[in-house]
């Protein structure tokens, strides 16, 4: 019996949110390694978008970047209109963009900042999905395809004393999952999630601790943080025909945490 895949003549054309730095970039890089097209979802880094357009271009692939913000239904559209016209039907998606907001006790998070990141994290994540499986599901005309989402090991882990509302955002994300998962994989988009750990970013800087991947160090069985093209290499192939029979797992990427 054959495996359901993607015919070979398709073309992988796969959008990236959150692709201009850090995992995303580092995801974009590997999938062109793997004959995908990217389209690259940035926030406001215009020249970082650009850099990792160029390295995906080097590596044999097409791209376009397209500033997004993930939450706003018209500008997810606008995103995915964009990517269509210029490399042809999205067959793939890495819902990766994220934020956390600053670290602290859970009371002494802003209300302003827990919405922003449920409007990005989740709201985000679902409207970037719908759109992809209104462009892949046979039920919508579309030839199948794959989601991965990215979640982070503080889905269960809870992060108390660092950012609580990040990690129940990102356990929105694994549920979602689950669900899209049951719905949509016999109209031919598997949809699975990656759940980083402690990596390598600018987004510990971001958070207000530069150092904190390597403080998270000592208590991961690994002794060491991660790099993004190590979770870039867990997306590519859940991407990959090979995972052609993986769809709903949430697949943990965090050294053994």
């Amino acid at each position: 019996m054959s495996r359901p895949a993607l015919p070979a003549s398709v073309r992988r054309v796969t959008v990236v949110t959150g692709g201009s730095r850090g995992i995303g970039a580092a995801t974009a890089l590997r999938l062109a390694r793997d004959g995908h097209h990217l389209g690259i979802g940035y926030e406001r880094d215009e020249q970082a978008a650009s850099r990792t357009a160029e390295a995906v271009r080097e590596a044999g692939g097409e791209a376009v970047t397209v500033r997004v913000d993930t939450s706003e239904a018209d500008a997810v559209d606008h995103l995915f209109d964009t990517v269509r016209a210029a490399l042809g039907p999205v067959t793939g998606l890495v819902n990766n963009a994220g934020i956390s907001g600053p670290l602290g006790r859970f009371t002494e998070t802003a209300p302003e900042v827990m919405r922003r990141v449920v409007e990005v994290n989740v709201t985000g994540a679902l409207l970037c999905a719908r759109r992809a499986l209104r462009e892949m599901s046979t039920a919508h005309g579309g030839m199948g395809g794959a989601i991965v989402n990215i979640s982070s090991s503080a889905a269960t882990l809870g992060s108390p004393r660092e950012y609580v509302h990040y990690a129940a955002s990102k356990a929105a994300v694994d549920a979602m999952t689950v669900g899209l998962a049951k719905e949509f994989t016999g109209e031919g988009v598997r949809v699975n999630c990656v759940q980083p750990g402690s990596v390598l970013t600018g987004m510990h800087a971001k958070m207000g601790d530069p150092d904190r991947a390597w403080k998270k160090a000592e208590v991961t069985p690994a002794r060491r943080p991660g790099e993004p093209e190590e979770i870039a290499d867990a997306v590519a192939w859940l991407l990959s025909d090979e995972a052609s029979y993986t769809s709903g797992a949430v697949l943990r990427v965090a050294g053994g945490l």
